[in-house]
């Protein structure tokens, strides 16, 4: 039985004058999964984003959102997409509470003071759901947005860079909360420069590059393209490293040192940044 898609882009281009904002955009997104899209600034995330909301017109290609076009039914996308912008946008003088109501009365939704709630606990915002807004933290505005975004509950998250200015423990618990919306069949896309969150949370990992999908993977796949190395300390201070394939051992890799004394070793795994940092910064 194959997958349904949530989100389908095919060959999306936007240019702003001569800026080739999004060159050739490919890459579809499964219902129910929880995809990374990564690349360096100035890569045309964000205005990918902005296609997909309506903020901006593709010049062309196609954009589907649970099989609607969102220039041609944009009713339709914005209830099914909750997208957290990188911009914190909200009235300072608002409280959490408040913007949440407002936020479901927007979309034509009924009070949902339970919901409401039980956003405000998972984010860690009960606290401060009296306060008015310019009063809160930047991890907490930044949380706060989140909260705006689920709370019309759409079937579909977009986090651009949510977690910048949040703090370790917090973004912690964020990881955990965006694990049970997954878990729960939402699908989610999330737009990240903290490479782990993306190597831990992802499914798949699309990255983008000078505005084209260059890479279109399951995590495992791509963090798997390179080797691991063994790193070797010896005893007279010297350190060499040495690629280790599927078919070499590491016992065959330290016979190669001869009778040179080792004082220690370790083994490094290949890791999404360099891997990463390879594919972004080919010419």
């Amino acid at each position: 039985m194959s997958k349904k898609l949530a989100l389908k882009f095919e060959n999306v281009k936007k240019f702003f004058g001569e800026v080739k904002a999004l060159k050739n955009i490919n890459f579809e997104v499964n219902e129910g999964e929880f995809m990374a899209l990564l690349g360096p600034n100035g890569a045309g995330k964000t205005t990918l984003i902005n296609c997909l909301n309506g903020l901006t017109e593709r010049d062309s290609g196609e954009i589907s959102v649970l099989g609607e076009d969102p220039e041609k039914n944009p009713e339709f996308t914005k209830l099914a997409l909750g997208i957290v912008e990188q911009e914190l946008v909200f009235d300072p003088f608002f409280s959490p509470l408040e913007i949440l109501r407002l936020r479901r009365g927007l979309f034509g939704l009924k009070p949902d003071e339970d919901y409401i709630n039980w956003l405000l606990e998972k984010l860690s915002l009960t606290d401060k759901k009296d306060a008015t807004t310019r009063s809160l933290s930047g991890g907490m505005k930044r949380r706060l947005m989140i909260a705006k975004a689920l709370a019309h509950k759409p079937k579909i998250l977009i986090l651009d860079e949510p977690t910048a200015g949040v703090d370790v423990e917090l973004r912690n618990s964020l990881y955990t909360f965006l694990k049970e919306l997954n878990q729960d069949g939402m699908t989610i896309v999330l737009t990240t420069h903290y490479l782990e969150e993306a190597e831990m949370l992802a499914d798949r990992i699309a990255i983008q590059n000078l505005g084209e999908t260059i890479v279109f993977e399951e995590t495992k796949k791509l963090v798997g393209r390179n080797n691991r190395s063994l790193c070797v300390e010896f005893e007279d201070g010297t350190t060499e490293k040495v690629e280790i394939t599927p078919k070499t051992s590491i016992r065959k890799s330290l016979d190669s040192f001869g009778d040179k004394k080792i004082k220690d070793l370790k083994i490094e795994e290949p890791n999404l940044e360099e891997i990463f940092l390879e594919l972004t910064t080919k010419k």
